[in-house]
């Protein structure tokens, strides 16, 4: 269900960052320089607003700015593919905006001397970073890892939708979607684990 939406989300994106992406090309800008200029965008929200409480202002800039995933993507599809650069930035300024966002959000639910609440953030900190790195090290090992139940856009979903609640004035919602969070990342890491080793076990040839 979740890859079914992605890929309906995609779909509808397409009509509007594909004039976006010729049109930064022709003004001689890199995929590579959007990529770096979405995630100081996303820190710039995460950062400067979510982690002093103003959370409806940190999620649209964050939302804005995570859009350049989609971009920088387009933009390389179109200059023919993206190169191993490309895809090694892509995926490190994904790793530091995450870190970005979890780690702002821990900050200020531990000025609100909510723990429980930082714990949970810092649990998906750590969980969400361990997620990617199981996947890349099992690709890097020629092996295939494209499982789990929690992957990026759902971990920044589920972030983004309490993050907004709370902004709203529901204050739990907030830790109770990084709890949830925590756990589905746990067993995400579990999935992705399993699925290794039993590609791990068949033979070589």
């Amino acid at each position: 269900m979740a890859k079914i939406f992605r890929v309906s989300a995609r779909t509808a994106l397409s009509s509007v960052v594909e004039p976006i992406a010729r049109a930064l090309l022709r003004l001689g800008i890199s995929p590579n320089a959007v990529t770096v200029a979405g995630t100081v965008g996303v820190l710039v929200g995460a950062v400067g607003f979510g982690a002093r409480g103003h959370l409806i202002i940190a999620l649209a800039i964050v939302v804005v700015f995570a859009l350049t995933d989609f971009l920088d993507g387009t933009m390389a599809r179109m200059k023919g593919g993206s190169t191993k650069f490309g895809a090694f930035l892509d995926s490190s300024m994904d790793r530091v905006a995450d870190a970005g966002i979890f780690g702002s959000v821990a900050y200020w639910l531990a000025t609100q001397d909510d723990r429980w609440g930082m714990v949970a953030a810092l649990l998906c900190l750590a969980s969400g970073q361990v997620v990617s790195y199981v996947k890349a090290r099992a690709e890097g090992l020629g092996m295939t890892c494209n499982v789990g139940i929690a992957e990026r856009p759902e971990r920044l979903l589920s972030v983004g939708v309490g993050g907004l609640l709370a902004g709203i004035g529901l204050e739990w919602a907030l830790p109770a979607a990084l709890w949830i969070l925590a756990v589905l990342s746990v067993v995400t890491i579990g999935q992705r684990v399993a699925h290794v080793y039993k590609q791990a076990q068949v033979p070589v040839a």
